[in-house]
């Protein structure tokens, strides 16, 4: 990993009315972020990783909210997501779905030592971090007035992680999606057994075909440039691919070890100009434990 995973606020974009985008550049372990506003208040999606990032974090979307009352919710509990929220703390609302409080809550430790391991870089944001508490935990689907501006927060049910949830602003047709969904890299699976097998491949394509179907103008993904709705059906189509590839193998007894092997070369020759192809094996893991 040799970029540094660090937010970089001056490279803000307003893609809608009072609609901000915070890219992440195609950098490793940086989010794109969100900044949503209302004649009342703002809502910020995601922090970037650690403490130091939320806090420059912080210190745009406080700028830019001009007084307005701050919110921040998260797409969903991975650390260069939720992780620097404490630094929120007293600043603003911090509201997720529960089942994504109950993975910041069950799986905090285990999930800091795991990216503590990701090298020196991420070490160094991740030093000082503490376990975000949210302030406002609802069950299901979730609305926010921001004044003139309603946003609706929408959990999926297990897809990438547990607690995935959309955030939905519907005057601009606009959906941040977290990591169901990046542009131009392959779907991330944090497929890590016996430690880490909360994503599902058979769940995550339904939500895509749920999400396509609603067509929205505006796409913000997890990670990569911002689109519209072809970038949700390059994702959709991605996944199903990866599912038949591999089913198709795993039914003819195929050892795990080969279809992984075909399946990463078969999905790169598709897919040339994709990122991060280490990915591919993980989903290959995953969809070969799913029916």
């Amino acid at each position: 990993m040799t970029d540094h995973p660090i937010v970089d606020t001056s490279t803000a974009q307003e893609i809608a009315r009072d609609l901000v985008v915070i890219p992440n550049q195609d950098v490793d372990l940086v989010p794109n972020i969100g900044i949503i506003g209302g004649s009342q208040s703002v809502l910020v999606v995601d922090t970037g990783l650690g403490p130091r990032n939320a806090e420059q974090v912080l210190k745009f979307a406080t700028e830019y909210a001009a007084g307005r009352r701050l919110y921040l919710t998260t797409t969903h509990f991975h650390p260069e997501h939720a992780f620097g929220a404490t630094a929120f703390a007293g600043e603003a609302t911090y509201l997720v779905n529960s089942t994504q409080a109950t993975d910041l809550s069950s799986k905090w430790e285990s999930t800091l030592a795991m990216f503590n391991q990701l090298g020196p870089a991420v070490a160094r944001e991740l030093d000082g971090v503490s376990q975000p508490t949210p302030d406002l935990v609802y069950a299901d689907s979730h609305e926010i007035d921001l004044g003139g501006r309603v946003v609706r927060l929408r959990p999926t049910g297990r897809a990438h992680s547990n607690g995935d949830q959309l955030i939905v602003v519907p005057d601009v047709s606009a959906v941040f999606t977290g990591d169901l969904v990046e542009t131009g890299q392959f779907a991330i699976f944090p497929w890590f057994p016996p430690y880490e097998t909360d994503v599902s491949g058979v769940a995550w394509i339904k939500v895509m075909e749920h999400l396509t179907a609603s067509n929205p103008a505006i796409v913000v993904p997890g990670h990569g440039a911002v689109g519209d709705t072809r970038l949700l059906v390059d994702v959709r189509d991605y996944l199903t691919e990866l599912r038949d590839e591999t089913w198709v193998r795993r039914d003819s007894a195929l050892p795990v070890e080969t279809i992984a092997e075909e399946v990463r070369a078969l999905m790169i020759e598709r897919h040339p100009d994709w990122r991060l192809p280490e990915w591919i094996e993980r989903g290959v893991g995953c969809l070969c434990s799913e029916y």
